[in-house]
């Protein structure tokens, strides 16, 4: 039998080496076996299907997630992810408020003791943000739809300064053309076709994987269909479509998130950079489930 590597089984697959190599652990992969520290896979090996025992029928992390939300539990994992999401998620976007003041708004309602200014907007947006989450925690089985996204960004947006501008349009698409990192995204005009083809597109996949989560939020960034929010908005659904699809969520951290620009940056070409910053994130929350005891699918 011939066998190929790691590496090739990645490529001929269009999948990253780290996911083939979890493959192999796992013992995903019929006929692979490790020689020193190198695998071995069949050359006529397939990529395997998604295990039948990661439907959302058999979620812990998501009835955890509902039990506390619900508690309104302090020191779980759902108390734990409220926080490290949102202040991640806006400090990314250019919020100012600290990790501390995130805790204390969730907390306490208030913004705790400080030398400094504080932004209205970020405060409203950090507690809009905050509903966002207990959003997708229940609506995480739901189909993925333009209404369930367009009212993501009108709970984040609700009552900042750019919900009273007209040209605003908080909750609806954008009206005025608009760019990120200095590259186009689509019209606004083309933004009601796009979002239908690829919502259409998603949710065609019958078994979705981690990487078509990621490729669904690239492809919701470039084309960019609010005014301001859409970040937010991608990182919140990446998270909602992890949890309906049984696979461990994870939480863009500030301090990676240049990787994960450059990740976005780059996907068309080389998509190993954006999943394994993601994968790398996945880690830190898998850690997490492991420390509260909550069970997860490898």
């Amino acid at each position: 039998m011939n066998y190929i590597s790691v590496k090739e089984f990645a490529i001929k697959w269009n999948i990253s080496e780290r996911t083939v190599r979890n493959y192999c652990a796992t013992e995903r992969i019929n006929g692979a076996f490790l020689t020193g520290k190198t695998w071995n896979i069949p050359a006529d090996a397939t990529i395997p299907l998604k295990n039948k025992s990661t439907s959302t029928t058999n979620n812990p992390l998501l009835s955890m997630l509902k039990e506390q939300k619900e508690m309104k539990l302090k020191g779980g994992i759902y108390h734990h992810t409220q926080i490290d999401l949102t202040y991640n998620s806006n400090r990314i976007e250019g919020n100012k408020l600290t990790h501390d003041q995130t805790r204390y708004i969730f907390e306490t309602n208030t913004i705790g003791a400080t030398k400094d200014s504080v932004n209205i907007d970020d405060i409203i947006e950090t507690t809009n943000h905050f509903g966002c989450v207990d959003y997708i925690i229940d609506k995480a089985k739901s189909k993925l739809t333009e209404s369930l996204i367009k009212e993501l960004h009108y709970m984040l947006k609700l009552g900042t300064s750019d919900s009273r501008k007209d040209w605003f349009n908080v909750g609806e698409y954008k009206k005025l053309p608009n760019e990120v990192g200095g590259n186009d995204t689509c019209p606004p005009k083309k933004v009601p076709e796009k979002m239908k083809e690829l919502l259409l597109q998603y949710n065609n996949i019958e078994a979705k994987t981690f990487e078509d989560i990621i490729n669904f939020h690239y492809n919701f960034e470039i084309i960019h269909p609010f005014q301001d929010g859409n970040g937010r908005v991608g990182r919140l659904i990446i998270f909602k479509e992890c949890l309906a699809n049984n696979i461990v969520p994870f939480i863009i951290e500030d301090d990676i998130k240049m990787f994960y620009y450059r990740g976005l940056q780059e996907w068309p070409t080389i998509k190993e950079y954006l999943l394994d910053t993601c994968l790398s994130a996945q880690d830190n929350y898998k850690a997490l489930l492991n420390y509260f005891e909550i069970p997860f699918v490898q």
